[in-house]
């Protein structure tokens, strides 16, 4: 498919996202919620619906509720019902799954977040229709059973928070940037720790495509459980491809659930898609309405840590970052707070800089390494003496590389202790760098007529060999003037 014919259509993507609350049991029993256990061994009665036992709803995963809708300014409902979905899968062992419909506990709301990088940058937001709780299903196992499959139920009754977005996404760009922000967001209010290879949060793209200019939608197809940005990304793009061919064709396209196949690239159709009625929703009969009322939102709310919005907001007013700067900042609570710590060691007129190392050397070697930052053997005052030895001309700032590497590998407690071991103290001494100065020019006099000819490439190849001859330890700044000086430039 061609490019002029791809922009000839708009792509319209919604995205419902099961996150798994990490709350340490189920939402209807006191069954543990831990991953990783031996099949079937943290699957109770009440999680497989035996004769006569009765739900009970986890308090934690309704605070976790509150605390999200308080996070997206969205409504916290006062009452919400739970229902019955019915339908009938192997892992599903109740032969429904309890969740809420028509009445939720949160409605509406926004995501924010930035799209792209450097001047193609944009902002977007994202509509929310809503979040409701709902408890898992188990899930069937189709390896190692000798072309039979098993079923392991230690996920049914999880806790989830399905959180619904409006279509408002035209592209897999905005949608891969409306899930990271989604993701760092239930992280930051710890509701969810984020596992995505653990199934913790978990994506379906609602896709379709229609004519540039048309106001009615297109039929959607539903690509189900991606748990990966890289394969959101992949499978949205796939789907775009496949039904914009399909149109051009002269085909239609038919309503489904689709799956990713990550290994071929490709889209197939796992089910006709179903609608509400289909699963014959009604309250369940066994589940209270739950109430919530205001006291309770706002113990909540009191709780709650400041959100990365109006933290990013404080960094561009207290500490003059730009908007762009602020958002990588705060993408995570840890690299956040990394940065404050930073900045309260280092003083907030250096902010900028403690900025600069954080998004730049440190985010570098975390990347390489496969570091969290919680982890970084650089703590954050020691990179705030590293960023005021900068600063302060005692080193340079490619010295600095060094002393962070240094700092990495653990061959000092500090910067200061470094830059004394190791001799790289920076040479500010005016009369040595003139020494230096004078023997350069002497040992490259056609540099110095090729810089005299107007060929400025000729003066930087001179400060390369002063600093070159002071083994990168005379200060830059110095060595431009005096140098420019010397040549009467």
């Amino acid at each position: 498919m061609n490019r002029t014919a791809q922009s000839d259509w708009e792509v319209v993507i919604g995205i419902e996202t099961h996150v798994q609350l990490n709350t340490a049991s189920k939402i209807f029993s006191g069954a543990p919620t831990t991953f990783g256990a031996e099949p079937n061994r943290q699957a109770c009665a009440v999680d497989l619906a035996l004769p006569g036992v009765l739900p009970v709803l986890n308090r934690g995963a309704v605070e976790r509720a509150i605390r999200f809708g308080l996070g997206i300014g969205g409504e916290v409902a006062a009452r919400s019902i739970f229902a019955r979905k019915n339908y009938f899968y192997p892992d599903l062992p109740k032969g429904y799954q309890i969740s809420q419909f028509e009445a939720p506990v949160v409605i509406g709301g926004s995501v924010r977040f930035r799209v792209g990088e450097g001047e193609a940058a944009y902002e977007k937001t994202v509509r929310l229709t809503r979040a409701h709780l709902e408890e898992d299903a188990g899930k069937s196992l189709h390896e190692d059973f000798q072309g039979m499959s098993g079923i392991d139920l230690n996920r049914a009754g999880t806790p989830l928070l399905e959180i619904v977005s409006e279509p408002d996404m035209r592209s897999a760009a905005e949608a891969v940037a409306y899930a990271r922000t989604l993701h760092a967001l239930v992280r930051w209010i710890d509701i969810c720790d984020g596992n995505l290879q653990e199934g913790s949060f978990r994506c379906d793209a609602n896709v379709s495509v229609r004519r540039r200019g048309d106001e009615q939608l297109g039929t959607r197809r539903e690509i189900k459980n991606l748990n990966s940005f890289r394969f959101l990304q992949e499978a949205i793009e796939a789907e775009i491809r496949w039904q914009i061919e399909t149109l051009e064709d002269g085909g239609q396209v038919q309503q489904a659930t689709v799956l990713f196949d990550e290994t071929v690239g490709e889209v197939r159709v796992m089910r006709t898609k179903e609608d509400a009625h289909d699963y014959r929703y009604f309250p369940d009969p066994d589940l209270l309405p739950l109430e919530i009322d205001d006291d309770w939102v706002a113990r909540v709310r009191a709780e709650m840590p400041e959100l990365p919005a109006a933290m990013a907001q404080r960094f561009t007013d207290e500490y003059g970052l730009s908007g762009a700067d602020a958002s990588v900042l705060t993408a995570s609570r840890e690299q956040a707070a990394y940065f404050q710590d930073c900045v309260q060691a280092a003083g907030s007129a250096l902010a900028k800089p403690c900025a600069n190392w954080v998004m730049g050397e440190l985010a570098a070697r975390l990347n390489r390494t496969e570091t969290a930052i919680a982890d970084a053997p650089v703590r954050p005052v020691q990179l705030a003496g590293l960023v005021q030895r900068i600063q302060d001309g005692t080193i340079s700032n490619n010295t600095g590389k060094k002393v962070f590497e240094a700092l990495w590998n653990g061959e000092g407690a500090d910067a200061d202790a470094i830059i004394a071991a190791k001799g790289l103290k920076q040479v500010s001494d005016a009369g040595a760098i003139e020494k230096m100065i004078d023997d350069v020019l002497a040992a490259n006099q056609k540099s110095v007529d090729e810089f005299r000819a107007g060929k400025e490439k000729a003066f930087n190849a001179l400060v390369g060999q002063v600093m070159k001859a002071s083994r990168g330890q005379a200060n830059p700044a110095q060595v431009n003037e005096l140098l420019r000086r010397k040549l009467g430039a």
